[in-house]
């Protein structure tokens, strides 16, 4: 299988979408739209889970949620009025139907159902001592290892309970879990993925975004805090609780370069507003002489307009994006493959013939995707070509429930800017400095002895301990000497 769209094959892949809503009319089909909405944070499976009051019922299935939730004999088997959802992006644990959220459980307590974006960077230690213990496990993701801590606490209350298993688990996370107690939604202590709240009528709903509640009609009201647990119980209270203090927040930081969409609200922040203002920083630290700014279509938009607004240059449409073609399954030979790639982004001839263009994109990972770019550019007749990425270069991997390459295989991590602008083939090639996105931002400068978010692609400060990983290299490196010795 591949994709006709040669500019999806070269980028960071979003973690997950989740979307909640307790004590909602017909919640399942609530659940479903806001899941459409949230289609861009992970497109290889959906799941739904609801309560009756009684029981819980759970759909999931590989896919988009377009032909898994849209049929009605769905919706009418996820009956009640409290539902969650996701959708997923494979960062750990194998792509299977296993694997999709909401994972459910019934301990002793009841039922237990949760969806999770991020990923837990302990889970593979974690694991190992449960199953010690006399766990089994019936999933390979890393979110099911919340579930094993929660039903083996020897707290008294499923609250206690289940603040026991997050206090024991490091890495990234927003969570929506369903009891027949109520719904709590939480967001790991520093805040590193999202989470809102909104309101539809007398419902409480729970997103990774706020443009989820624009497609329900919610009203936005809040973000989760950093460290902060909500419960909706059944009869409607909500309680807020904050079990591990005080934290220096580290939100990601691609969250509002790439991942999510330019017309959600992100802690605060217009991600849209943010994006122009990243371009026109960029403009400031690395004007070109050109005669058009193009975006690499659709998320170079808003920076390329930011850049065009502050540089003077022209804003044009260099790069025309069909909406029509989806996927194909055929393999072909590598000739079709190279005509399969205009079927869904075709260059502009008429306007790019003869002209020096300056090409906006969100961040280059392996160089492929520029590469191709340039290349079409010059075929299509372009005088020069220049390149400017509104983010840092990407050198080193995310673990926090980004499906970053191998550090390896990430081209910045290989070579320097010259290296890389000799690999995709501009006339230039230049990124915004890592000041500059957090001027972007509304900050300063980046805070050198507590950064404002969460960096760790571009710099490699990563804001909390990665077990697994350094258990990895730690094995690896035995291994290594072992041989040797041997």
């Amino acid at each position: 299988m591949f994709t006709t769209n040669p500019f999806d094959d070269d980028k960071l892949r979003e973690e997950c979408g989740i979307f909640g809503v307790s004590r909602g009319e017909t919640a399942s089909a609530i659940v479903a739209l806001g899941l459409h909405a949230l289609q861009h944070r992970g497109q290889e499976a959906a799941g739904i889970t609801s309560w009756d009051g009684h029981d819980f019922h759970t759909h999931r299935a590989m896919g988009h949620v377009a032909g898994n939730f849209d049929r009605d004999e769905v919706i009418r088997g996820l009956p009640g009025m409290s539902a969650c959802g996701h959708v997923r992006y494979s960062t750990t644990g194998e792509t299977s139907l296993r694997n999709v959220q909401p994972l459910y459980a019934e301990l002793n307590s009841g039922g237990f159902a949760v969806a999770h974006n991020g990923n837990i960077s302990n889970a593979m230690k974690v694991r190992r001592e449960l199953i010690r213990r006399g766990s089994i496990f019936q999933s390979t993701s890393d979110t099911e290892v919340i579930i094993h801590l929660v039903a083996t606490s020897s707290y008294r209350t499923l609250l206690d309970k289940f603040i026991d298993a997050l206090k024991q688990i490091e890495g990234a996370y927003s969570l929506i879990v369903m009891t027949p107690e109520g719904m709590i939604a939480c967001r790991d202590p520093l805040g590193i993925r999202p989470l809102v709240m909104g309101k539809l009528g007398d419902a409480t709903i729970f997103a990774s975004e706020t443009v989820a509640f624009d497609v329900v009609g919610a009203d936005y009201v809040r973000s989760i805090d950093p460290g902060e647990l909500v419960i909706v119980t059944n009869d409607g209270e909500i309680r807020s609780h904050r079990p591990f203090g005080e934290t220096h927040a580290r939100p990601c930081i691609f969250e509002h370069v790439y991942f999510s969409r330019p017309d959600s609200i992100i802690d605060n922040s217009s991600v849209y507003s943010v994006r122009k203002a990243i371009g026109a920083q960029l403009a400031i630290e690395n004007p070109v002489d050109a005669d058009y700014v193009i975006p690499v279509p659709d998320s170079g938009v808003p920076a390329a307009i930011g850049y065009a607004q502050e540089s003077g240059i022209p804003f044009e449409l260099g790069i025309i994006r069909s909406h029509y073609i989806g996927r194909t399954f055929i393999q072909p030979g590598d000739k079709v493959r190279h005509l399969g790639v205009k079927l869904k982004h075709n260059a502009n001839r008429a306007l790019i013939e003869g002209k020096r263009i300056v090409l906006i994109d969100d961040s280059i990972v392996r160089g492929t995707t520029s590469l191709k770019i340039v290349q079409m550019m010059r075929e299509a007749g372009a005088a020069e070509v220049h390149m400017r990425i509104a983010s840092p270069p990407t050198k080193h991997s995310c673990f926090y429930g980004v499906d970053t390459p191998e550090r390896t295989k990430l081209l910045a991590h290989k070579l320097d800017v010259g290296g890389m602008q000799d690999f995709i083939h501009a006339d230039s090639l230049a990124f915004i400095s890592i000041d500059g996105l957090y001027k972007a931002l509304g900050e300063a400068k980046r805070a050198d002895s507590q950064p404002q978010y969460c960096d760790a692609c571009f710099t490699g400060d990563y804001p909390t301990r990665l077990t697994d990983q350094d258990d990895v290299v730690v094995t690896n490196q035995l291994e290594l000497l072992a041989e040797r010795v041997g």
